[in-house]
Order: C-alpha cells, then structure tokens, then sequence
C-alpha cells in the first residue's frame, strides 16, 4: 500500500526515504517547487525503492516530477554507466505536445546536474571530457522522439551520435527505434519504463504499438503507470507490464469534506446553457466581463475542421484585446508545435482554439479559463479540459456550454461521475438576442469575402454532426433534437450543407440568405479561373447531353425518388454493420462499461423529464414548483430580456 500522509504533513522535499540527492533538492527549490504536491510524497519513494506503480490522481497535480525525479535518482546512482547505445529508462507519451512538455521539464531538471548538462549541451564527447568529465562519469543524457518532426534516420542518427540513456517519445517512433539492431535495452541496463497519460494511449488505439514496445523490453525492470483516471482498459497492460504493482491513487475532496471530486480543489467547474446563436456572443462576453481579465484562455471545439474555420471569425468578435492560436491533430509537426509555443510563452491575452488533442497531461502556465464550446463526445475527457486550469494550486475557471433541453440532462451524468458542475452566474454576464444577431452578421460578412471561407464553414459544419451523432451519452446528445436553421445562423453559414441528416428537413436550408453562387468568387485567382472553367464544362456537358437524350429515355420523378430511397436504405445497412462489427470488436469490458453508461445516461434522462413533466404540471395548477437548474437559468435571461 501507498504510504498514508497526515493533513499535517510538511511533504518536504528533504524528509524522503531514500532521500534525494542535494542537486534535486536544489533544482526543485530553484524551480518553485517549495514542498511535494500528495502525488510526489506518495510516489517518489515507492518508484525509488523498485517497487511497479499505478498512479490515479486529479491533473495538474505534479504527476511529471513523480516519475522523472526516481529516474534520473536511479540512473546517477548506478555503479557503472549505462554501456553505449543502451537505453536506461523510457517514458512513453500519448501526443506530441505531452512527450515535448516531459521532456523540456527533464531539461529543466538536469540543468543543476553539471555533468548531464555538460554532455547535453557538448557536441561530442571529447568535448565534454575538456570540461572536466571524463567519459566514465554518471550522468543522464535525454533524446526526444516524435513523429512526424523527424525521419526515423535521423531519430537514429542522432541516438548512435549521443547515445541517450533516457528516450521520451510517442509510441509509433520509439517502436521504429527499438526496432533498430544499433538499439540494445539489456536486462544489466535497463532500468525504468513510463507510461505517462496510460488510459489516452489505449484510446488513441496504440495497444498494439505497447505490447510490441513490452516484448522488446527486459521483464526484470521498474514501470510505472500514471493516469487522472485509470480504467479498467489498463488491466491489460498491468497484467502484461508489471509485477505486483503498488496503487496510489490521490482523490481531492470537495468543501464539505464528504463528496469527492476528481479535479484540483482550486478549479471552479460550472455550465452555461444557452442557444446555439447565443454561443459565441456568450463566449465573448464571459472574456470580457471576467475580471482581471484572463491571460490565457483555451477553447474547446468538437474538430479539426471547426478549428480551421473559426480561427478566422472569432478574432473579429473578440478585436484586438486577444490574440487567437489555432492548434489541432491535423496540423503539420511544425506548425503544431510552432502555434503551441507561441501560446505557451505569450505575454498578452491569448486565446487558444482547440480540440481535446490539447486535453490531456500538457502542463500550460497560467491558464485561468478553459471554456467548452462543444461539450467532448468521451465523457472521460471532460474532467481532462477542465484541467487545463486551476493547476498546482492556480485560481481557475472553466464552463461548458449547453443547448436548452435534453442537452441540459449533461449536468446530472458528470454529478454521477463525480465530476459535479454548478450553475454559470456572473452579476454583469448578459447576451441578447442583439449580440447574436451582431455575431451572425460578423460571421457572415467574412464568408462573403471569399467563398474559401464559405467552402470551410461547410465542411465544419459536417464534421461536427457527425461527431455530434457519435456522442458515448447519445440519448442525451440527439441529432434530431436538433434546431438546425439556429445552428446555421450561429455558424454564419450562407446555407445548410446536403448531408443524410437533413433529408427530412422541411425549413428553409438558404438560412434566408441570398446568394448569386455564380457570380460569389474565390480570392485566389488560380481557384477561381479552375471553378470557372469547372462550371463552362459542366454547362457544355448538360447542354450535349440535352440534345443527344431522346424524349423516350427521360427518367420519371418516381423513378429518381425510389433510387434515392434506396441509396439511403444501403447507407442504413452499411451503418448498422459497421456498428455491429465495432461492437464485435470491443472487449467484455469495454462492453459492459458501454451498457452501463447507457444505462446510466438513460435513467438520468427519464428522471430529467420527469421532473420536466412535474413542474409543468406544477404550474398549471398554480402550486408553487421548486426551482430546477434549468429554470434557474432562465429566470436571468428574461431580467436581462427587461434591462435591454
């Protein structure tokens, strides 16, 4: 068992047993770190003193030092140096970001230690031995591995240059490593095996990428797993990677000292519900009525493609005050990690936009708000986004945006996973229905400057049903609940796309907008000349094909009306088996966690209407009804509806 620490306890650095050497004891004083967080006092002796580890505990709460800290102890207190060209100790990351931020505060770390940071920053060996360490002496040398920045070659190249003994990489690049006969990770060498985030690498689908790194490692080894929630998917993983592992898992308890939360104590998690036009404009005034006014502040949105087309029309909405960052998974290597730093080390208000490829283990100094556009499709990965803030001690605040209704019934589900949100009240916070109107005609104008940007917002819009549609609480989150010609204003779309869930639409998909589309350009000439040219052909197509088809061969409205409804009953069959062949291809586990969370999701969903039905009721009869969350929401709506 994990040691217990008393309320009392000092969790000073220098009261470990085994204690750290005296130039950890300085770096981590130098770097602010005044006393161990729960998780660093309660880990940190046990991966020290060779023991396997399962870390759960909340994000933000220092889980890095926990692991970096032993392996840095463990391989400066080796009687010999790791041999040239072995591997000491690996750190397995899922993003990245995660396995860049891991290996910056290694740096940081190793800055205090004269001989590691003399044989990082040397150029070659003889050059490190002209400062006065021979080749002989104790020290930790890191590589970073990731994919997609570098050529496996050259990840290569650089390993037999260096000869790193600690590798920190994401799991397909260091596989290609270890892959390599130049690569040795003997038993007399290897020492210590992390997983960091270890629930997101088996939701990114790297399964099999781990059992392929397991077999490539020695049995006789440390290894840690560390987590903010550790599923039962990890069983796997325990079974296969560990030997008697020691759990500690660090919980954070609310005010009252009964309920128990699973984010840090400093973070304030609440919700908004407001229509889909209301949105944007609420984002808006929540930066602008908070005060001191935030300095860094993430976005959260369902996709790749939402990021793409809104970092071109939330700056006009937010002016100069903000500066807005894009960053996504789609991003090239570079620009990710171009747009990241530039967040990270930015001076001035700074808006980030993003999907959850930012959601889990990145360690971003002074986030004080994290507001969720779109609520996650995993439900896991809620309590990850609220993270970004109200880290190690940090004041923070995030919010997450709800459509009215059925959408409201979110609020109960993260209650039952004990990740409880409460109620979005500021004195000054209003939108009106004028600030909506003002944010779709913002929008709108953009899109009509260039049809690049119309052909963006499309596609967005797209990609969000459809990662709607594929919510994990899905009767919460409905696709036919839907107000679609409210979406389409709240995006500044100039139409509804053509897309299978609006087959059965009867409003009006121009959105009441007017459009010449022949006449509506592209910027960029060279696109421009090719849709010109695309649309001569396709004129000079339909008029030979007029003239050529006899009267006889034209095909009956009926007739197109019976194909169309079978391309549709071919869509519902290829859809029901690929859900049947991904249910085949789920584990019992992960089978009985999904029943259960439909379950769970549908009993909240019925006392949710059941409440509904009764303060209905309530009302018709003129009995006095208690307050619901959703009612309380209202009520400042129509006192700011009476201000306006």
């Amino acid at each position: 068992m994990a040691p217990k620490l008393s309320a009392s306890s000092s969790r000073a650095w220098d009261g470990l047993n085994p204690p750290l050497s005296n130039w950890v004891l300085e770096a981590v004083s130098n770097l602010g770190f005044t006393r161990m967080t729960p998780v660093q006092a309660s880990t940190i002796p046990l991966f020290m003193s060779h023991k396997d580890v399962v870390v759960e505990a909340v994000t933000g709460s220092g889980k890095t030092l926990s692991f970096l800290i032993p392996i840095v102890e463990k391989l400066l207190r080796l009687d010999e140096p790791v041999k040239k060209h072995h591997v000491g100790a690996i750190v397995v990351s899922p993003t990245r970001e995660l396995a860049s931020q891991i290996y910056n505060v290694l740096l940081s770390l190793l800055a205090f230690h004269g001989r590691s940071a003399s044989a990082i920053t040397s150029l070659s060996e003889s050059e490190d031995n002209h400062r006065g360490y021979p080749s002989s002496a104790l020290k930790v040398i890191p590589q970073l591995l990731l994919g997609g920045s570098t050529t496996p070659a050259e990840d290569l190249s650089s390993f037999l240059k260096k000869s790193p003994n600690v590798l920190i990489a994401t799991p397909g690049r260091l596989l290609e490593l270890l892959s390599s006969p130049h690569v040795h990770c003997s038993q007399a060498s290897f020492e210590m095996l992390v997983f960091d985030e270890a629930d997101r690498l088996l939701d990114l689908g790297f399964k099999e990428d781990i059992q392929k790194i397991l077999g490539r490692l020695p049995k006789q080894r440390r290894t840690g797993l560390f987590s903010a929630s550790v599923s039962e998917a990890l069983d796997q993983i325990i079974r296969v990677g560990l030997r008697n592992p020691v759990k500690v898992a660090v919980k954070v308890r609310s005010a009252s000292g009964v309920e128990e939360k699973r984010t840090p104590a400093s973070l304030q998690m609440t919700y908004l519900v407001t229509p889909p036009t209301h949105k944007l404009p609420a984002v808006n005034n929540i930066l602008k009525s908070l005060e001191p006014r935030p300095q860094k502040t993430i976005l959260y949105f369902a996709t790749c493609a939402s990021v793409d087309y809104f970092q071109h029309i939330i700056p006009l909405l937010l002016g100069d005050e903000f500066t807005v960052i894009p960053l996504h998974g789609k991003h090239p290597s570079n620009v990710r990690q171009k747009n990241f730093t530039r967040f990270v080390n930015s001076i001035t208000p700074s808006v980030l936009l993003t999907t959850d490829v930012a959601a889990r283990g990145l360690d971003i100094p002074s986030v004080d708000l994290v507001i969720q556009v779109d609520p996650p499709s995993d439900p896991k990965v809620f309590i990850h986004r609220c993270g970004r803030a109200g880290r190690a001690g940090r004041r923070g605040l995030s919010v997450i945006l709800l459509h009215p209704g059925r959408e409201e019934d979110y609020v109960p589900f993260l209650d039952v996973r004990k990740t409880p949100v409460t109620l979005y009240e500021q004195p000054d916070f209003a939108v009106s229905d004028k600030d909506a109107l003002k944010s779709t005609e913002v929008a709108r104008k953009k899109v009509l400057s260039d049809r690049a940007y119309h052909d963006k917002s499309q596609r967005a819009f797209v990609s969000w049903v459809r990662s709607y549609s594929k919510h994990q609480a899905s009767s919460i989150f409905r696709v036919v609940d839907l107000d679609w010609e409210a979406l389409g204003h709240a995006w500044g779309l100039l139409k509804l796309p053509k897309m299978p869930e609006l087959r059965n639409f009867k409003g009006d998909k121009s959105l009441g907008v007017a459009i010449d589309w022949g006449n509506y350009a592209y910027q960029d000439k060279q696109r421009e000349k090719n849709r010109q040219e695309t649309l001569q052909d396709g004129a000079e197509l339909a008029i030979q094909s007029i003239k050529k088809r006899p009267a006889s061969e034209s095909i009956p409205w009926s007739e197109n009306l019976e194909k169309r409804k079978e391309r549709e009953q071919r869509r519902d069959r290829k859809k029901a088996r690929r859900e049947r062949d991904r249910w085949e291809k789920m584990t019992e586990d992960e089978k009985r966690t999904a029943r259960e969370t439909e379950a769970m999701v549908e009993k909240i969903r019925k006392e949710a209407e059941l409440e509904r039905a009764r303060a209905k009721a309530s009302q018709n009869t003129g009995v006095m009804k208690v307050k619901t969350s959703s009612e309380a929401l209202t009520k400042p709506k129509i006192r700011d509806n009476q201000r306006d």
